[in-house]
Protein backbone atom coordinates (compact mmCIF):
# COMPACT_ATOMS: atom_id res chain seq x y z
CA UNK A 1 0.00 0.00 0.00
CA UNK A 2 1.14 3.56 -0.73
CA UNK A 3 1.64 4.58 2.88
CA UNK A 4 3.87 1.58 3.56
CA UNK A 5 6.07 2.30 0.53
CA UNK A 6 6.83 5.85 1.59
CA UNK A 7 10.04 6.18 3.53
CA UNK A 8 9.67 6.74 7.28
CA UNK A 9 6.14 8.18 7.23
CA UNK A 10 4.39 7.43 10.45
CA UNK A 11 0.74 7.65 11.37
CA UNK A 12 1.69 10.34 13.87
CA UNK A 13 3.18 12.49 11.11
CA UNK A 14 0.09 12.01 8.94
CA UNK A 15 -2.18 12.83 11.87
CA UNK A 16 -0.10 15.93 12.59
CA UNK A 17 -0.45 17.09 8.97
CA UNK A 18 -4.19 16.37 9.03
CA UNK A 19 -4.56 18.27 12.30
CA UNK A 20 -2.74 21.29 10.86
CA UNK A 21 -5.06 21.24 7.85
CA UNK A 22 -8.09 20.86 10.12
CA UNK A 23 -7.00 23.88 12.18
CA UNK A 24 -6.65 25.91 8.97
CA UNK A 25 -10.18 24.92 7.95
CA UNK A 26 -11.55 25.88 11.36
CA UNK A 27 -9.75 29.23 11.22
CA UNK A 28 -11.22 29.89 7.78
CA UNK A 29 -14.65 28.88 9.08
CA UNK A 30 -14.35 31.32 11.98
CA UNK A 31 -13.42 34.16 9.63
CA UNK A 32 -16.29 33.36 7.27
CA UNK A 33 -18.74 33.24 10.18
CA UNK A 34 -17.58 36.67 11.35
CA UNK A 35 -17.96 38.09 7.82
CA UNK A 36 -21.43 36.54 7.56
CA UNK A 37 -22.44 38.08 10.89
CA UNK A 38 -21.25 41.53 9.75
CA UNK A 39 -23.09 41.22 6.44
CA UNK A 40 -26.30 40.03 8.08
CA UNK A 41 -26.12 43.05 10.41
CA UNK A 42 -25.59 45.42 7.47
CA UNK A 43 -28.64 44.26 5.51
CA UNK A 44 -31.28 45.63 7.95
CA UNK A 45 -29.38 48.93 8.21
CA UNK A 46 -29.26 49.29 4.44
CA UNK A 47 -32.94 48.36 4.13
CA UNK A 48 -33.92 50.93 6.77
CA UNK A 49 -31.84 53.66 5.12
CA UNK A 50 -33.30 52.81 1.71
CA UNK A 51 -36.81 52.98 3.14
CA UNK A 52 -36.15 56.40 4.67
CA UNK A 53 -34.65 57.78 1.45
CA UNK A 54 -37.61 56.49 -0.56
CA UNK A 55 -39.94 58.13 1.97
CA UNK A 56 -38.09 61.43 1.52
CA UNK A 57 -38.52 61.14 -2.22
CA UNK A 58 -42.32 61.01 -1.80
CA UNK A 59 -42.55 63.91 0.68
CA UNK A 60 -43.08 67.30 -0.90
CA UNK A 61 -43.63 69.24 2.32
CA UNK A 62 -41.59 69.40 5.49
CA UNK A 63 -42.15 66.76 8.14
CA UNK A 64 -41.07 66.09 11.70
CA UNK A 65 -39.15 63.06 12.83
CA UNK A 66 -37.15 61.76 15.74
CA UNK A 67 -33.51 60.94 15.11
CA UNK A 68 -30.92 59.28 17.26
CA UNK A 69 -28.08 61.40 18.64
CA UNK A 70 -26.64 58.52 20.66
CA UNK A 71 -27.88 55.18 21.94
CA UNK A 72 -30.33 56.63 24.45
CA UNK A 73 -30.73 60.21 23.21
CA UNK A 74 -33.18 61.18 20.46
CA UNK A 75 -34.09 64.62 19.16
CA UNK A 76 -37.06 66.02 17.28
CA UNK A 77 -36.18 67.49 13.89
CA UNK A 78 -38.09 69.23 11.14
CA UNK A 79 -36.96 68.00 7.72
CA UNK A 80 -37.63 70.41 4.84
CA UNK A 81 -38.28 69.05 1.33
CA UNK A 82 -34.97 68.26 -0.29
CA UNK A 83 -33.48 66.54 -3.26
CA UNK A 84 -30.21 65.67 -1.52
CA UNK A 85 -29.26 63.34 1.31
CA UNK A 86 -26.06 62.58 3.16
CA UNK A 87 -25.10 58.92 3.50
CA UNK A 88 -22.71 57.67 6.13
CA UNK A 89 -20.26 55.41 4.33
CA UNK A 90 -18.23 54.45 7.38
CA UNK A 91 -14.66 55.20 8.43
CA UNK A 92 -15.74 58.79 9.29
CA UNK A 93 -16.84 59.41 5.70
CA UNK A 94 -20.17 60.98 4.78
CA UNK A 95 -21.08 61.97 1.22
CA UNK A 96 -23.88 64.01 -0.28
CA UNK A 97 -26.03 62.32 -2.94
CA UNK A 98 -29.15 63.23 -4.81
CA UNK A 99 -32.06 61.10 -3.67
CA UNK A 100 -32.07 59.14 -6.94
CA UNK A 101 -28.32 58.47 -6.65
CA UNK A 102 -28.77 57.43 -3.02
CA UNK A 103 -31.56 55.00 -3.91
CA UNK A 104 -29.43 53.52 -6.69
CA UNK A 105 -26.39 53.19 -4.41
CA UNK A 106 -28.37 51.71 -1.52
CA UNK A 107 -30.15 49.23 -3.80
CA UNK A 108 -26.81 48.17 -5.27
CA UNK A 109 -25.30 47.82 -1.78
CA UNK A 110 -28.30 45.80 -0.59
CA UNK A 111 -28.07 43.44 -3.56
CA UNK A 112 -24.30 43.07 -3.12
CA UNK A 113 -24.64 42.36 0.61
CA UNK A 114 -27.34 39.75 -0.05
CA UNK A 115 -25.33 38.04 -2.79
CA UNK A 116 -22.19 38.07 -0.64
CA UNK A 117 -24.10 36.60 2.31
CA UNK A 118 -25.47 33.84 0.08
CA UNK A 119 -21.98 33.14 -1.27
CA UNK A 120 -20.66 32.95 2.29
CA UNK A 121 -23.38 30.37 3.04
CA UNK A 122 -22.13 28.26 0.13
CA UNK A 123 -18.51 28.67 1.24
CA UNK A 124 -19.41 27.69 4.79
CA UNK A 125 -21.21 24.58 3.53
CA UNK A 126 -18.17 23.55 1.50
CA UNK A 127 -15.88 24.23 4.45
CA UNK A 128 -18.12 22.20 6.75
CA UNK A 129 -17.86 19.25 4.35
CA UNK A 130 -14.07 19.61 4.26
CA UNK A 131 -13.88 19.69 8.06
CA UNK A 132 -16.06 16.58 8.32
CA UNK A 133 -13.97 14.78 5.71
CA UNK A 134 -10.74 15.69 7.48
CA UNK A 135 -12.09 14.50 10.84
CA UNK A 136 -13.20 11.19 9.32
CA UNK A 137 -9.80 10.76 7.66
CA UNK A 138 -8.04 11.45 10.95
CA UNK A 139 -10.20 8.84 12.68
CA UNK A 140 -9.44 6.29 9.94
CA UNK A 141 -5.70 6.85 10.14
CA UNK A 142 -5.80 6.64 13.95
CA UNK A 143 -7.82 3.41 13.85
CA UNK A 144 -5.57 1.91 11.18
CA UNK A 145 -2.48 2.74 13.25
CA UNK A 146 -4.09 1.34 16.39
CA UNK A 147 -4.92 -1.96 14.65
CA UNK A 148 -1.45 -2.13 13.12
CA UNK A 149 0.25 -1.57 16.46
CA UNK A 150 -2.04 -4.06 18.20
CA UNK A 151 -1.33 -6.69 15.53
CA UNK A 152 2.41 -6.03 15.89
CA UNK A 153 2.17 -6.35 19.68
CA UNK A 154 0.23 -9.65 19.40
CA UNK A 155 2.97 -11.24 17.26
Amino acid sequence: QWYQRRVAITAGAVLKDFDEQLQKYKYMELNLLQRKKRLRAQVPDIEKTLEIVQHMLKKEEEFQTHFMLSDQVHALATVPPTDKVFLWLGANVMLEYTIDEAITLLTKNLNTATVNADQLEDDLGYLSNQITTMEVNMARVYNWDFKRRKAAADK
